[in-house]
Formats: structure tokens, sequence, C-alpha cells
């Protein structure tokens, strides 16, 4: 069996799409990988690497009237959001594949994501769960109780129905703020396993770890595999991928893991292993084209060293700014 996925980015996430692709290329044994390149740097690039078990699809083919006719309303963020939709639909239309998985550029796999297909079994849409962790609760209302991160649709009559449906409202409304209900392309998923049949949400705990939920777990790292513990029962389980969500990139060499307390083996098992990799990268992209940082760097934050929030975010433990070349090298 081939496992189809999909994703977007442009040249800001060209690194995370490359350690995506790797991470899959390593845990995965049968799959193909539809990228849509965002912009024109990173169809360029990815089209001189010739990755095998890629499609690379730009936006001259996939664009439609459509999605042409809302871009100039949504910001960069929204109009991918806008579009996640139908990036999936795109390859199960034109490429006939019997159902495809749209997963996050900024995704990276730890083992195979064998036992979640198993689970999605005669089902035809599998969706996953943030699984906040009690900090992080108080995003549900915003961000809701699914993820876009890893969605499956298959190419049948219950897949396509609620695809074209989620398409559908995503060109009415897509923004980055929350209103009556809506948030991006995000809390359309909300009432999904009652709106529509053939949903199946995943239980595997190892598919989808990321900060949100990250305070929920124990890991160890046990024979090139990591292993979860869940504080509340103490059951094991196997990190399928980790979602490396809001990770990121300043000039002068100083990176931002994210808002929340992580602790010495978090970044050791996940961070630092992927962030030297993200850098490898970085490096292999310079020398095909060097005028951009495909990391994404920006300019640091006006109030990146404000004494007040430093001080607040140290006593929390959650003062997670780096310097990249330190951090790498510790």
């Amino acid at each position: 069996m081939i496992y189809n996925f999909c994703t977007l980015f442009d040249s800001n996430y060209l690194t995370k799409g490359l350690a995506l692709y790797r991470s899959l290329e390593k845990h995965c044994e049968n799959f193909h990988l539809y990228i849509f390149a965002f912009d024109k740097i990173t169809l360029e690039v990815l089209r001189k690497l010739n990755l095998s078990g890629t499609t690379v699809i730009s936006l001259k083919e996939f664009e439609d009237d459509e999605l042409i006719g809302v871009k100039p309303t949504r910001t960069n963020a929204e109009y991918c959001w806008t579009a996640t939709s139908s990036t999936i639909l795109y390859v199960l239309e034109k490429y006939k594949v019997e159902s495809c998985t749209y997963v996050d550029a900024d995704i990276f796999f730890y083992s195979s994501p064998k036992p979640i297909f198993d689970e999605l079994r005669d089902k035809s849409i599998l969706l996953t769960e943030h699984g906040y962790s009690t900090e992080y609760k108080r995003k549900l209302k915003f961000s809701g109780k699914y993820c876009v991160q890893f969605i499956t649709f298959k190419n049948d009559k219950y897949g396509l129905t609620a695809l074209r449906w989620w398409r559908e409202r995503c060109l009415e409304w897509c923004y980055a703020y929350y209103e009556n209900g809506k948030f991006g392309d995000q809390l359309y998923l909300e009432d999904w396993t009652t709106r529509f049949q053939g949903v199946h949400v995943l239980q595997h705990p190892g598919g989808g770890v990321a900060l949100w939920n990250i305070s929920r777990y124990n890991f160890e790292p046990a024979m090139n595999k990591i292993i979860g513990i869940d504080k509340a029962g103490g059951k094991k389980f196997e990190v399928i991928f980790y979602h490396f969500h809001y990770l990121r990139f300043y000039k002068n060499n100083i990176i931002e893991l994210g808002r929340i307390y992580f602790g010495d083996i978090i970044i050791n098992v996940f961070y630092k292993p992927y962030i030297k990799l993200l850098m490898e990268l970085k490096q292999k992209i310079s020398t095909i084209d060097s005028s951009f940082d495909p990391n994404g760097a920006t300019k640091k934050p006006l109030n990146w060293k404000s004494p007040v929030i430093y001080v607040l975010r140290k006593i929390k433990g959650t003062y997670n700014i780096f310097d990249l070349n330190k951090f790498i090298k510790s």
C-alpha cells in the first residue's frame, strides 16, 4: 500500500518541508508526497533537488478561479489555510489516488504512520485532536478540538462530500481571527463526527505530540524510537510524529522554541536534533540558491529583551530564546 501525503509551503518553510520529507523517507517505506510550492523560489529549488517519491506542483498548475478570486482578501498565512482543503481535493481528483493525507510542513515523523492508518480501517475521514494540556485548554474556543496538522480523506462518497464542503466554507471565510464560531480553516471541523459519515478520530497519542499537549507526557529515547508515557495513567506509546509549531528563527542567529516549559529532555530529544537537521538542510539549499533564508528568519520582536517579559518568562520557565550557534553545539 502506498501512503499518499500532500503538504504546502513557501520559501520561509523550505527547510521544514524538506525535513518532513526526510522523516517520511526514513520511517514510511511506501509513500508519495505531493508538494504544493507556494512561491517561485520553492518551486525552483525543489525541482533542482528532484526528490524521489514526490510530485512538485506549482501555483500555476493548482490555483483555480475560486482560489485566485479570494487570494487578494487573505494574508499569506490565511491563504495557505484557505488552500489546504483544495490541495487535498486536487490530489484526489487529478491523480485518482485512493486517499490523501494533508500534513503540515513543520511535522516530523519519528516512526511509521502505519498505526494511524490501521485505525482508519473502513472509515473515510481521519481527524487528529489537539489534546490540550491544562495550560493550553483556554485555546479550545479559538483553535478548536481538532487540528488540521494531519487529516486524511479517502477518495469515496463520504470523503469527497466532507472535503468539498470544507473547501466551500474556506473559500467563503478563512481568516486569522475568531468570528461567530469560526477561526481559520480549523473550527469548521468541530462537528464533523455528527455532520458527516465515516469520520474517525485518532486514538493513538503518538500521532500529534506538540507544545500544546507535551506537558501531559514524559519521554524517553529507546532503540531509535521515542517512547511517550502518559503522566495521568502511565500508558506508554511510541511517538509517531511531533508538530514543531511556533518554532521561530530570528536574524542574528536567534531561535525561539515556544512559550511553554519544555525541560531538558524534550529539548534534547526533539528540538536539538531537529534544528541541527534544519541547519544542515539550509546549508544544502544555499548551494542551490543563497539569495534567501530557507528557515524564514525574521527580525526579532521588539519586546524580546524587555526586562519585565524576561523576568516573568524566566520565572515560569518559558523563556525559550537561545543563541542558535550555542544551542546546536551544546
